[in-house]
């Protein structure tokens, strides 16, 4: 395997030749996807991957200064997709990852085929009176020093408002362990140019037609984020689903399989017409 794959755990499965490219969310892994990309495997081609600092990926390939703004792991991603000489892939990518997407998708405009956001946000720090992000400056913080002052704390903390989901305790304690296994500098830092960034001036410029998929009682990725998202993204699409919380692929995959699928459809169907 090459020194790219291994860096970031890069497995390729499926019988199609069409790519979709799975990214995970802030503190997780690609094992996050397992309810989801198997149902893709018949016709297309996945590949699924680490961030640095995440899962198995390589831990010393983080750099301090590459990866101090989410487009270091944008261009990570790229590197990916080229060392598997990938065409025209799909995107979809969870929370922070949407917005890593987005931001390749700008600096390779016409790339993508395809972006599939799952619960992203583009500023988690409300705007008022214009923008609500859901948290105040305050509140990151806060949650910045907690990581700092008890790697533990912060996980037991973030976990069960991120998943949402309290009839799933199983899936609660699943995204706990995954944060406490993270590594404790790689994940702050990571967490710092996450919940402090503020990408709203990108969208505009987005040309790869994309969906948007948000979940009801979203405490990090709010309803107003997502209609601000659709509203801001020339050729997207806002759907609003059933599932709750922040964790949509993990709480609710059937829901997250059928709207994927039928927004790939209707995709290739609109392409074939205005062809």
């Amino acid at each position: 395997m090459s020194t790219i794959l291994s860096r970031n755990n890069v497995r390729v499965t499926g019988k199609g030749s069409q790519p979709i490219v799975f990214a995970h969310g802030f503190g997780c892994d690609q094992s996050m996807w397992r309810f989801v990309a198997p149902a893709f495997e018949q016709n297309y081609k996945i590949i699924l991957f680490d961030h640095i600092g995440s899962g198995k990926s390589d831990l010393q390939a983080y750099d301090a200064d590459h990866h101090n703004r989410l487009t270091g792991y944008a261009k990570d991603m790229l590197q990916i997709c080229d060392e598997l000489q990938l065409e025209s892939p799909i995107f979809i990518g969870h929370s922070v990852s949407g917005m890593i997407g987005l931001l390749a998708s700008l600096s390779r405009p016409g790339y993508f085929k395809n972006l599939i956001l799952i619960a992203p946000s583009p500023r988690y720090i409300n705007d008022l009176p214009d923008y609500i992000g859901g948290f105040e400056q305050k509140d990151i913080e806060e949650l910045l020093s907690l990581m700092q002052q008890n790697h533990l704390g912060w996980a037991s903390f973030l976990a069960p408002i991120a998943m949402g989901n309290p009839d799933q305790p199983e899936l609660t304690a699943e995204l706990h362990e995954s944060f406490c296994l993270s590594d404790p500098v790689i994940i702050q830092q990571f967490a710092e140019i996450t919940f402090m960034s503020d990408y709203r001036s990108e969208l505009r410029h987005v040309t790869a037609p994309s969906l948007i998929l948000q979940c009801d009682q979203d405490y990090i990725a709010p309803l107003e984020v997502g209609a601000y998202m659709h509203q801001q993204i020339p050729h997207s699409i806002f759907q609003l689903m059933e599932a709750t919380g922040h964790c949509p692929h993990m709480s609710h995959p059937d829901e997250t399989i059928s709207l994927i699928e039928e927004y790939l459809t209707q995709s290739v169907t609109g392409m074939e017409m205005s062809g």
